[in-house]
């Protein structure tokens, strides 16, 4: 045995002593090209490629032929400026750069380097925890990192972990398909309009800027080549005007949070002659929010509903009615449902939402808090008779054990589960999130009533349901579907952070 280890470390010694000084025999090195890098593409860092030109003068060049450099966690820029500066290094087709806490000099340093070499995909991520305040961020601001003009990028993706970035005021982006900017401050003097724009972006097909800084005043897009913009939480964003003639999806979050309830002018202007989906779950008044032409909206996601609440409550469901109204007819419609916590000594504005539109696949998000939402289901789906797939996302506080406080008026009108509703066309329901309440068997119950065509069923519960907890419901259902409606029952793992089918006791349905 030891004569055996000993042969195997005589082999080693040959395969890796390479050509220094001349001894033993070097047969990785003597590999082609491409499959010496390949072998460094498996390697997990572009820092650890780079390593290997110690081995020999045969390895010292390999490195700088691979398409793709990742440094996961990044040097400092000046090293990283050096490795992408290196006069051997390959244009690359993908870059990608992770740092922590990061400073805008260190960015500042390697960001011009990799303009020059990429001819791909620039993927940059600096981890860092957001300002807990705005005296913290400004404070916190330093100086700003100027971006350089990446001519022959295909997608820049840049989370700047609430670094200062100033957006190049000249140069063109002239193969640059997408763009995905988080975490960001902007910084003066170039808008980002004037970047993203024609003719200074003519192949944008994507936009995407979240939880950024910075854009106080106006965001003017125009361009012929964008299908995708989403905006969320931009802060203090006061206008927003998109000319974008074939624009196919647009996705509105919270943009406008400085605005009162009744803004002095117009707050966005958008044409959209081509958009299919709108997500804007935002202020919406039609004197104040003007959308154009929405002929060709298929599926919608609207603000959210507040079932009971105040006269204010009444204030805030007004932008998602305003925006309902702008349809008659959508493929698919979004809507969430909020209940707040103590509800007794509030009045239930179910009653506002007089019609929806035509719709043939409803997701109702609904935000209950451990009540029941059986009545205002109802109230919405007697609107739907047309619905051909339903889709229920339930959401209550943590606490597995709540219950409505006694002689709560959540599940009012009771009637709601004797009147005749006839889904005659639904044939497909999932359930997801779902805790094994008594007024959650109801709402199923009720759902076989109604749904007189339904195929399929399928039930997803709630990670911290048990199984004991979920065969007790199964139960409480059996005997309530038809032979011909398939029922299925998802539990959640965590142990292996995964699903799997709740297979049924015995024999039968599944219940």
């Amino acid at each position: 045995m030891a004569q055996r280890g000993g042969e195997v470390a005589a082999k080693r010694t040959k395969l890796s002593s390479g050509d220094a000084g001349g001894v033993g025999e070097d047969r990785l090195s003597a590999l082609p090209d491409d499959l010496l890098v390949l072998i460094l593409l498996r390697l997990d860092t572009a820092a650890a490629a780079v390593r290997t030109s110690a081995f020999s003068r045969r390895w010292s060049r390999v490195w700088a032929l691979l398409p793709e450099l990742r440094f996961d966690p990044a040097p400092d820029g000046r090293a990283l400026r050096g490795i992408l500066d290196a006069p051997e290094a390959a244009a690359l087709r993908r870059i990608s750069v992770t740092t922590e806490g990061a400073r805008p000099e260190s960015a500042a340093a390697w960001l011009p380097a990799a303009a020059r070499r990429l001819s791909g995909d620039l993927v940059y991520h600096n981890i860092a925890a957001p300002p807990m305040s705005y005296e913290e961020e400004e404070k916190e601001a330093g100086e700003a990192v100027q971006l350089p003009c990446f001519e022959k990028a295909t997608t820049i993706e840049l989370n700047m972990g609430f670094l200062g970035l100033a957006l190049p005021p000249q140069g063109v982006f002239a193969r640059l398909t997408g763009i995905s900017l988080r975490c960001v401050r902007f910084r003066s003097p170039c808008e980002l309009g004037d970047v993203v724009s024609w003719p200074r972006c003519p192949l944008l097909k994507k936009l995407e800027v979240h939880d950024s800084r910075g854009l106080d005043n106006l965001v003017f897009i125009d361009s012929k080549s964008l299908l995708l913009i989403k905006l969320k939480a931009l802060r203090s964003l006061r206008k927003l005007i998109l000319v974008t003639p074939h624009l196919q999806e647009l996705s509105v979050i919270r943009i406008f949070l400085h605005l009162d309830e009744d803004p002095s002018e117009p707050v966005a202007n958008i044409s959209a002659p081509q958009l299919e989906s709108l997500e804007w779950n935002e202020v919406y008044d039609p004197q104040h929010v003007h959308l154009g032409n929405l002929g060709q909206v298929q599926w919608l996601i609207t603000n959210y509903f507040v079932v009971y609440g105040s006269p204010r409550s009444r204030i805030v469901n007004r932008h998602c009615l305003r925006l309902l109204q702008r349809f008659q007819a959508l493929y698919s419609l979004v809507l969430t449902l909020v209940y707040k916590q103590d509800i007794n000594d509030l009045q239930c504005l179910m009653g506002d939402i007089a019609m929806l539109p035509q719709i043939r696949f409803l997701h109702l998000t609904v935000l209950n808090q451990g009540h029941a939402f059986g009545a205002s289901s109802f109230h919405l789906l007697r609107m739907c008779t047309d619905l051909r797939e339903l889709s229920f996302g339930l959401h209550a506080n943590g606490n597995m054990d709540s219950t409505c406080p006694s002689g709560c008026i959540c599940d009012q009108p009771v009637s709601w589960k004797t009147e005749a509703l006839v889904l005659n066309h639904l044939k497909r329901v999932e359930i997801f999130d779902m805790r094994g309440a008594e007024h959650e068997v109801t709402f199923v119950k009720q759902l076989f009533i109604w749904a007189t065509v339904l195929k399929k069923l399928r039930i997803r519960f709630n990670y911290r349901v048990s199984e004991s907890k979920a065969r007790e419901f199964c139960r409480a259902l059996a005997g309530s579907s038809r032979p011909e409606t398939s029922v299925e029952f998802y539990m959640y793992d965590v142990s292996t952070s995964s699903t799997y089918l709740l297979e049924p006791e015995g024999h039968g349905t599944g219940f």
